[in-house]
């Protein structure tokens, strides 16, 4: 009945460590989801991730290695089985923090969502 939405994937890309953005990655992110997507983003929807909403399935894997290789950044999508944290300001705020959120926030995703992935 609707042949043009017989894909709609959907990306959650993992929150930078404080959601500290430089224009130029907000730009890349926008300009990435123009051409690999159909334009609609989501930012830390329920999930705190970058919400990249509706792709083809030929765009998925074009798209995680433009995110992953050249900018550094990693999906999010661990589902129940951690949610992605979200850190506090860090140093860019608190100057003697007791623990290194910023870290946390870091080390937590990539040890048990590579294990999903």
């Amino acid at each position: 009945l609707f042949p043009g939405v017989d894909h709609f994937h959907t990306l959650r890309v993992n929150q930078p460590a404080s959601k500290f953005y430089s224009t130029e990655i907000l730009r890349k992110l926008c300009d990435l989801w123009e051409f690999r997507g159909c334009g609609l983003t989501n930012m830390h929807g329920s999930t705190g991730d970058i919400i990249l909403l509706g792709t083809t399935t030929d765009q998925l894997e074009p798209s995680f290695h433009e995110l992953t290789h050249p900018w550094g950044m990693d999906l999010g999508g661990s589902g129940s089985n951690l949610q992605t944290p979200s850190s506090g300001w860090g140093k860019a705020r608190c100057e003697w923090p007791g623990l290194t959120t910023l870290d946390i926030t870091y080390y937590l995703p990539m040890t048990y969502q590579d294990k999903l992935h």
